[in-house]
């Protein structure tokens, strides 16, 4: 990949692995934990919602900040912070503090953290590496995060049932050391200078939401985040209750099928890394929205535990195919001057899709079942996706090929 010709990125993209693959073992711990504490779905979906919404409440924030701040130096305050909050957690369960309420609140603050955190991270790959490499950069960006999910959840298997929870918790808090040591050492963004607008908090949002409208294709990336967050991302935490509750299997399983999550990832890179013989994003996001409703219907009535592992692998190749794609596609298009706000806007949609679709999934699941619960967010995530790859109208999923918009005029 051309982005790992630069030095910065190299260091920024390995400790994201570290710190991405500690953040993994707390995605499978906590599910674990509160589904061994209740033995409820609906609270597998809450977790997913106490990371979440806090994202969305301050991603606004975030991508005003980013707009406006050096983003190395908002990383690593942010990063301090967050590491903060992943010891308080390990903390609270080694004191015997182990209500579910309070390991949400807990999570609730990493993940509002976070919220102000991500847009200065998507931005900062932009930063790391010039134009013509973005599209290598934000592909192994997304692929250090996959790489993550496969990392992560086999090692929280392993320590679940070896271990137990606290060393999972314990080892989260310390991978944030790593990305905080690789901002340490990167040159760029040092000393940068941002041009700072004079307009409200408000106002700025208000400026960014016109701009989107005016791009069909930044649009189109909004629609196609929402579906990916709302039908298709549950699954990463119902692995939980399709463990537990319909495969009857142990926490190293359940790490196995986590893992291939981020397997299927691995092998989806090269789709997206910008190569010669690369399909235009278009035709990724469309193909893999389409098979990705397919498998999770696979998934959902998998007669076996292997089967669910196959499945699972090609919905991780899946989910890296469209979100690599969209994320891809709003970087090119966007101009520089709303970068960090429309970044944060489509972190927004995505992170109000993800924990609302957990939360009705989870509900669900509780009332009629796991499997035709998943099934019927396959069929739904089919139909939109076959809606979207047929549509012809102003907004359709070609615009995602559009070219960058040069517009430098401040708002």
């Amino acid at each position: 990949m051309k982005a790992f010709r630069h030095r910065d990125f190299r260091i920024f993209w390995m400790g994201a692995v570290v710190s991405n693959t500690g953040t993994w073992i707390l995605n499978l711990t906590l599910p674990f934990v509160l589904f061994e504490l209740t033995g409820s779905a609906l609270w597998v979906g809450a977790a997913v919602a106490a990371q979440f919404l806090p994202m969305f409440a301050f991603s606004p924030l975030g991508g005003s900040v980013a707009d406006q701040y050096s983003r190395r130096s908002v990383l690593l305050v942010m990063q301090v912070a967050m590491g903060l909050g992943a010891a308080a957690i390990w903390l609270a369960w080694v004191s015997d503090i182990r209500n579910p309420w309070v390991l949400l609140l807990l999570v609730a603050i990493v993940g509002a953290l976070n919220g102000v955190s991500m847009p200065s991270w998507q931005g900062f790959v932009h930063d790391l590496v010039p134009r013509e490499d973005l599209l290598s950069a934000v592909t192994l960006n997304s692929l250090q995060f996959n790489a993550a999910r496969a990392i992560g959840p086999a090692i929280g298997g392993v320590l679940l049932a070896t271990l137990g929870p606290a060393w999972a918790f314990g080892l989260n808090a310390l991978s944030y050391a790593f990305i905080v040591g690789a901002l340490l050492l990167i040159r760029a963004g040092r000393g940068l200078s941002v041009a700072r607008s004079e307009l409200p908090f408000t106002q700025q949002i208000r400026s960014a939401i016109a701009y989107i409208g005016t791009q069909p294709g930044i649009v189109m990336a909004f629609l196609v985040a929402f579906t990916v967050g709302f039908f298709g991302n549950p699954v990463f935490s119902f692995t939980v209750v399709f463990a537990g509750a319909v495969f009857e299997v142990g926490p190293v399983q359940l790490g196995i099928m986590n893992a291939a999550l981020g397997v299927g990832a691995f092998a989806a890179a090269p789709l997206v890394g910008g190569g010669r013989f690369a399909p235009r994003l278009s035709v990724v996001a469309g193909t893999g929205l389409v098979v990705y409703g397919v498998m999770l219907i696979v998934f959902a009535f998998a007669p076996s535990y292997g089967v669910s592992v196959v499945s699972l692998v090609i919905i991780g190749a899946c989910f890296l195919s469209v979100v690599a794609s969209i994320n891809t596609a709003g970087q090119m298009i966007v101009a520089d001057s709303f970068r960090g706000r429309v970044l944060a806007l489509r972190m927004m949609v995505f992170t109000v899709a993800a924990p609302t679709g957990g939360l009705v999934q989870g509900w669900l699941a509780d009332q009629i079942g796991p499997r035709a619960t998943v099934a019927m967010a396959g069929l739904s995530m089919l139909a939109i996706a076959v809606t979207l790859t047929t549509w012809r109208g102003r907004i359709r999923l070609s615009r995602l090929d559009d070219p960058h918009d040069a517009q430098t005029v401040k708002d």
